[in-house]
C-alpha cells in the first residue's frame, strides 16, 4: 500500500470515527426529549425544572469545548476523544441509578438539587455534556485539519451525522415504545456505540491541529478571535444555536400537544431531511456564498417556526409535515456552516476558534431551555415556537448585510494560513 493510500485510510477511519462520536450525541438529544415525560412525572419535576436540569449538557458542552480549545493543542485530539466516549459512558449510568424521591404522587419537588435523585440526574446530563463538547472539540478541528481545502464541505459531510443520530435514536425510541422499553432500556443504549467509538480512537494516531502544524503562535491565535467580523459571527451563533437546537429539544413534547401527533417521529424526520441535504448537497456552502445560504435558511426557520406555532389538534398530517419540512430545511446549514466560515476565514484561530464558536451555540441552549420551559407552562406550544421564530429576522438582516458586503469585495473568499497563499477560493 502506497503512503498516500494509507494516509488517505488513516483519515477516513478517523473521519468514521468522529461521525459515529457525533451520532452519540444527537442519539442523546432526541432520546432525552422522548423520555422527558417519563422523568417529569417519575422525579416530580416540573417543565421549567426540567428544562434547568437538562441545561447542565448544554452547558457541559460549553464548558469542554472552551477548554479543548487549548487541551486538543497540548493533551492531543486522540486522548480527548477517548475521554469523551467514557464521559458519555458514566453520564448514563448516573442517570440510571438516580433513585426517584420519595414524595406523595402529584406534588413536585422544591428544587432540582432537593432529592438525591434529581441531583444524579443534573450530575449525569452534566457528565454527558462535558463528554459532548470534548466531541465537539475534537472533531471540528480534526477535519479542518485533515479536509484544508474543503472545509465548509467536510464540516457539512461530518454534520450530517448529527441528524442521523437523531433518525437512529428516534426510531429506536419509537420501536421501544411500541415494546413497552423503560426509559432506562431507551437512555441505556447509549453506551452501545459509545463502546464502538471508543474501541476505534484506540486503533489510531492523530494529526496535531492545523495550527500547531502551521507554526501559528498562541498569541496570533487569540489574536485572530478578535477580529471584528469573529467577534459578530460568535454573537450570530448565540442565535442561530437558539433557533435550531432549543426547539428540536422540546420538539416531541410540543409537536405532540400542538397536533396530537407523535412528535418524535416530526424530529425524526426534520432529521432525516437534514442528513440528507447535509452529506449529498453539503457543498451548496461552495456553489453559493455561505452567507446566502444562511441568510435564505434564515427566512426559511421563521416562515417553519411562525407556521408550526399556529398548528392545533386536528391539523391534517400534510399541513403539519409541511410546517416541519420548511422548519428542517431552514435550520439543516445553520451549525456546520458558521464553523466553516470560522475555519476558512480564520485558520489562525485554529481549534480555539471552532470551538469558540461551538461553545456559543450550547451556551445559548442552556438559557434558552428553561425560557422555553417556562413558555410551555405558562403561554403553551404554540406561542413557545413563535417567540423563537423572531430570532431568525435578526440574522436575515445581519446574514443578508454581510452578504452584500463581500459580494461588494469582490465575493467571499476562504483564507489559508501559509504565507504563499492568502486566498484559496472565491464564491
Amino acid at each position: 500500500m502506497s503512503e498516500a493510500s494509507a494516509v488517505h485510510k488513516d483519515r477516513l477511519f478517523l473521519f468514521v470515527a468522529s461521525c459515529i462520536s457525533l451520532c452519540v450525541t444527537s442519539m442523546i438529544f432526541i432520546i432525552r426529549g422522548d423520555i422527558e415525560g417519563s422523568l417529569t412525572s417519575e422525579f416530580h419535576l416540573s417543565k421549567e425544572q426540567m428544562g434547568l436540569i437538562w441545561g447542565p449538557a448544554f452547558l457541559g458542552f460549553t464548558i469542554a469545548i472552551f477548554i479543548c480549545g487549548a487541551a486538543v493543542d497540548k493533551l492531543g485530539m486522540k486522548l480527548m476523544h477517548i475521554l469523551s466516549a467514557i464521559g458519555f459512558i458514566g453520564g448514563v449510568i448516573l442517570i440510571l441509578l438516580a433513585p426517584q424521591p420519595d414524595i406523595p404522587e402529584g406534588e413536585i419537588v422544591s428544587g432540582i438539587f432537593s432529592t438525591t435523585g434529581t441531583t444524579m440526574l443534573y450530575t449525569g446530563f452534566l457528565l454527558m455534556g462535558l463528554a459532548q463538547g470534548v466531541v465537539e472539540g475534537v472533531i471540528n478541528p480534526l477535519i479542518a485539519t485533515m479536509y484544508k481545502d474543503r472545509k465548509a464541505h467536510m464540516l457539512n459531510v461530518l454534520h450530517a451525522f448529527w441528524p442521523l443520530g437523531l433518525v437512529i435514536g428516534g426510531i429506536l425510541a419509537v420501536i421501544m415504545g411500541a415494546v413497552g422499553a423503560s426509559w432506562q432500556v431507551k437512555i441505556g443504549i447509549i453506551i452501545i456505540p459509545s463502546l464502538v467509538y471508543l474501541f476505534m480512537c484506540l486503533q489510531k494516531e492523530y494529526p496535531q491541529t492545523e495550527r500547531v502544524t502551521a507554526n501559528v503562535s498562541t498569541g496570533d491565535m487569540f489574536k485572530a478571535c478578535l477580529h471584528p467580523l469573529f467577534i459578530l459571527l460568535w454573537c450570530c451563533m448565540w442565535l442561530t444555536a437558539a433557533c435550531e437546537l432549543a426547539p428540536d429539544q422540546w420538539f416531541p413534547t410540543i409537536m405532540k400537544d400542538l397536533t396530537g401527533l407523535q412528535g418524535t417521529m416530526f424530529l425524526v424526520y426534520t432529521a432525516g431531511l437534514m442528513f440528507i441535504l447535509r452529506f449529498f448537497f453539503g457543498s451548496v456552502v461552495h456553489n453559493f456564498s455561505p452567507f446566502l445560504v444562511l441568510a435564505v435558511c434564515s427566512v426559511l426557520v421563521f416562515i417553519g417556526l411562525f407556521w408550526l406555532g399556529s398548528l392545533s389538534t386536528g391539523v391534517s398530517v400534510f399541513i403539519a409535515f409541511a410546517a416541519a419540512t420548511v422548519f428542517g430545511i431552514g435550520k439543516t446549514y445553520f451549525w456546520p456552516t458558521m464553523l466553516g466560515i470560522v475555519s476558512e476565514r480564520f485558520p489562525k484561530t485554529g481549534a480555539l476558534g471552532i470551538n469558540l464558536m461551538g461553545g456559543a451555540g450550547m451556551l445559548s441552549i442552556y438559557f434558552a431551555l428553561p425560557i422555553m420551559g417556562s413558555s410551555l407552562d405558562t403561554a403553551g406550544p404554540g406561542e413557545a415556537l413563535q417567540s423563537v421564530a423572531y430570532l431568525a429576522t435578526v440574522l436575515v438582516v445581519v446574514f443578508g448585510a454581510l452578504f452584500f458586503f463581500f459580494q461588494s469585495k469582490g465575493g467571499y473568499k476562504a483564507e489559508k494560513i501559509d504565507k504563499h497563499s492568502e486566498t484559496a477560493t472565491d464564491y
